[in-house]
């Protein structure tokens, strides 16, 4: 099958990408190029990434296009910097220096392409007494202090999936520096090498919490402060049936629409700024929502300011109203999925093409490309492009 037709949507429609497959977020960060319409070619190594996904599910090669190269072969690394020659933008997600000994290191692409961005993708960063340990997200978070701020204070910290580290403090920053750096080389003809590291991403995504910190708003303990589950109308509360609502019911307003609708707590109305009647406040918070069910909670508030949600899984989520209603999942070759976000008024994006397949494309990259070397070891691939 041929996806010929993924590039040109979008508005990084024309801007070409090539990814140096890997796994985590440097995957995310170039499905996310690809989603706003970007022209991605995905480099597969032969035998596939060390953590296997059945390529048909793995939603992140979604809107791309792959091409399989060796790189440990002996044109291996030339194949790579025809690409490059190019390409506007090169993710890699390589330990520090791995690139370099393979002959596909920013200065041997830049050499081909002065105006390529040279995305680089670590949990470490390339630099620092870290730089070359192995690491996942969970590390990366725990030192830089958001992992601890997770959770219960009776509790170990809370593992938030590999949300935080990996995406949030991973792919979203490379996604902001290449498009930067991207930026900057159109302006003066000049690419560069951005250094996305988990560990500071993450750390910048605390910010607000490091300045409340150092104006003595913020303790830094678990479960302690406005945001972190110290609050007793900022947090989650198990229903009657097992499930959970979620309650940010922070302004005086929505938090005098909160005891309204929950009942039964006008007594507590002066409670919000009281923090030695917190422990009083969630002890029966929690009485009224373990008295029925999630969604007869869920109908109680429905409509309201009170600021309160059920708590969904991920199979419940695409059914809620409002999301189905924006579209904000989608279904694509029997895969229900996020939908591309944000959304742009006049360059739409969308899910084009399924999950690539590793080498799939090659005939239609070297073309497109105007990379014929593509096809020495490829003729059977490039005869299924042409089908």
């Amino acid at each position: 099958m041929t996806t010929a037709g993924t590039p040109g949507q979008g508005p990084l429609s024309g801007v070409r990408v090539v990814e140096l497959a890997g796994i985590g977020p440097g995957p995310f960060a170039a499905m996310l190029l690809a989603d706003l319409g970007a022209d991605v070619v995905r480099v597969d190594r032969p035998g596939g990434p060390a953590l296997a996904v059945d390529p048909a599910y793995d939603v992140t090669n979604r809107n791309k296009r792959s091409v399989l190269v060796d790189l440990k072969s002996p044109d291996g690394p030339a194949r790579v910097l025809d690409l490059a020659a190019r390409a506007d933008i090169l993710i890699e997600g390589y330990r520090p220096g791995v690139a370099e000994r393979l002959g596909v290191g920013p200065e041997d692409c830049h050499a081909r392409n002065p105006r390529l961005v040279y995305g680089r993708m670590t949990g470490w960063g390339q630099e620092g007494p870290l730089a070359q340990r192995a690491g996942h997200d969970i590390a990366y978070i725990a030192l830089t202090g958001t992992l601890g701020m997770i959770g219960r204070p009776d509790e170990p910290p809370a593992v938030p999936a590999n949300l935080l580290g990996d995406y949030a403090g991973g792919s979203l920053y490379l996604v902001v520096g290449v498009l930067a750096a991207l930026h900057h080389a159109r302006a003066t003809g000049t690419g560069q090498v951005v250094d996305a590291a988990i560990v500071d991403g993450t750390a910048h995504l605390a910010a607000m919490i490091h300045g409340m910190v150092a104006a003595g708003r913020w303790q830094d303990r678990r479960a302690a402060n406005l945001l972190d589950g110290g609050c007793p109308y900022y947090g989650t509360y198990e229903t009657a049936d097992g499930g959970y609502m979620a309650v940010g019911a922070l302004e005086p307003q929505f938090y005098a629409e909160f005891l309204q609708l929950l009942g039964g707590l006008d007594d507590l109305a002066d409670a919000r700024k009281d923090w030695t009647r917190w422990d009083e406040l969630r002890e029966r918070v929690a009485a009224r929502f373990k008295a029925r069910t999630r969604d007869e909670w869920t109908a109680v508030f429905e409509g309201s300011d009170a600021c309160v949600a059920p708590v969904l899984s991920l199979r419940e989520a695409p059914h809620h109203p409002h999301l189905a209603a924006r579209g904000t999942f989608t279904d694509h070759g029997g895969i229900t999925q996020p939908a591309p976000a944000p959304r742009f008024s006049a360059t739409p994006t969308a899910v084009r093409t399924p999950p690539a397949r590793p080498g799939a494309d090659t005939g239609a990259v070297a073309r497109d490309w105007d990379v014929p070397a593509l096809l020495d070891d490829h003729a059977d691939d490039h005869d299924k492009d042409a089908t």
